[in-house]
């Protein structure tokens, strides 16, 4: 084997790798004596970087559901909105239903991947299960998700599509969403699934009335960040008053289908002390309605002035201290009234000339919702309802007579609605209503003079219980009650 005389010979090659090699292990001993070994890891890591600099262009975010030991909700919205990206290609996919749950859930499985675009960028989700590097680790599996994108887009993904997953998210937890029923049990809320069928649609309300409504409920849910900004707790309150059978309930359970809130139904009468309603109201949930029927018959509550006897502290037996006004009142708009988001709270009654002006004013109920006896607008909701009726075409030949006995108030949604209901033809309903509303038309008018009569019977009486001297007020006085004890 020959070598040309500008080349180094083998055995000069090998010579200088050996003295190489000296010197090195010779550094390395010197450099493990004088320098710290913080101090050499960080030279090794400089010099690993500097040497083997990535050329990738791509950036890996990893999105686990442990964060802090709380839910990672970026990692719960990713689920969501990649369960409707799922691509028809896909060969492993996890499949779950919840008790609460109408349909089945798939989502991603171990390796599968979704491909996105948001604004013409190209996005890699890709779905990893880390089942541990040692034998027995299982029960530390963790899951999570890799979202791959270019390096340079990175603002725009972290400020404007990881918010628009999070939004498209909402939007599909709200189409699945289970309305549930909340109800006291031992001062414990017990759920059901909530299926009432009413909504705006079906309601027997004037449609202007439910145009207010919906606009209300629509202005409340987008306001958040103006709520924020003027200082305000994110709750709406709403009082539907008006006689029984008119629809309150109807309208409350229109409500929680409009908006997919959940409804709490607190009766106050199971509920004996403040610091129990306290107790149950931190309990429920955002997003939801809290609702409190015939507030004016639910519980008697203390008077106000009378709630703290002279000499009593605040601080004497509060635990113990029994429902008063007051604390409903605190929860309502008070510093308890900041503790959850996006609550609407609701009160009905039959008789609002008996409730407490505090509970009435804006703040507390800010929408006072008349619900009236049935007009014919309302009949005619009804009727489509109940019978399929439509009179955008050609109305019932005895729309023109209910119209006109209809007119006033005379008789209540749930009335109608009991009419209708017995019988499935709708000449039939029909003629069975027209009837009922005769006969309420005929006593009305039967009673209206007698009432009339006993009105200027009273006055008259009471003019001539005035006294007329110092001495005769109580005389007086209790002369005038027997006689309205008696006309009534």
């Amino acid at each position: 084997m020959f070598f040309s005389k500008d080349l180094p010979s083998p055995t000069s090659f090998f010579t200088a790798y050996a003295s190489m090699a000296g010197y090195i292990m010779m550094i390395r001993s010197m450099a493990h004596q004088l320098i710290p070994g913080t101090v050499q890891d960080l030279i090794y890591s400089s010099l690993h970087s500097l040497l083997f600099r990535s050329t990738s262009t791509t950036l890996t975010l990893t999105i686990d559901d442990d964060n802090m030991g709380m839910h990672n909700e970026i990692y719960q919205a990713a689920q969501t909105y990649l369960s409707t990206k799922i691509s028809p290609d896909a060969v492993r996919l996890r499949i779950s239903k919840g008790h609460k749950d109408k349909h089945v859930n798939l989502y991603l499985s171990d390796g599968e991947t979704v491909n996105d675009v948001y604004q013409n960028v190209e996005l890699k989700w890709r779905f990893v299960t880390d089942r541990g590097d040692k034998k027995g680790d299982d029960d530390r599996r963790s899951e999570y998700f890799e979202l791959s994108f270019d390096k340079k887009h990175k603002d725009l993904i972290l400020n404007s599509y990881i918010p628009h997953v999070e939004s498209k998210a909402k939007e599909i937890r709200d189409e699945r969403r289970i309305l549930m029923l909340h109800s006291l049990n031992s001062l414990r809320w017990e759920s059901v699934i909530l299926e009432h069928p009413s909504t705006f649609k079906t309601i027997a309300m004037e449609d202007e009335l439910k145009r207010d409504v919906m606009e209300d409920l629509d202005r409340f849910i987008r306001r958040k960040d103006y709520y924020k900004k003027v200082g305000k707790a994110w709750k709406r309150g709403y009082l539907l008053y008006g006689p029984p059978g008119t629809g309150k309930s109807s309208l409350v359970a229109a409500m929680a289908n409009y908006l997919k809130f959940d409804v709490y139904d607190l009766q106050l009468a199971s509920v004996m002390r403040d610091s129990d309603l306290r107790r149950l109201l931190l309990a429920t949930r955002n997003r939801s309605i809290l609702v409190i029927e015939d507030i004016d018959c639910a519980v008697d509550f203390p008077n106000r002035l009378e709630q703290q006897q002279p000499g009593e502290g605040k601080n004497c037996g509060d635990s113990q201290a029994p429902l008063t006004l007051s604390g409903l009142l605190n929860f309502i708009d008070g510093l308890w009234s900041s503790c959850g988001d996006e609550r609407i709270i609701i009160f009905t009654t039959n008789h609002k000339d008996r409730l407490d002006p505090a509970l009435l004013r804006p703040g507390r109920m800010d929408m006072h919702i008349y619900m009236g006896h049935c007009t014919f607008q309302g009949f005619k909701t009804l009727a489509s309802n109940y019978l399929g009726l439509n009179d955008t075409t050609m109305p019932h030949r005895l729309y023109p007579g209910i119209e006109r006995l209809m007119d006033g108030e005379v008789i209540t949604p749930a009335q109608v609605a009991e009419e209708l209901m017995k019988s499935e033809d709708a000449d039939v309903a029909l003629e069975g209503l027209v009837n009922v509303l005769e006969k309420m038309r005929f006593k009305a008018n039967e009673l209206s003079p007698v009432l009339k009569k006993k009105e200027s019977r009273l006055e008259r009486d009471e003019m001539r219980a005035r006294p007329d001297t110092e001495g005769s007020p109580r005389k007086n006085s209790k002369r005038i009650k027997k006689l309205v004890l008696f006309w009534t």
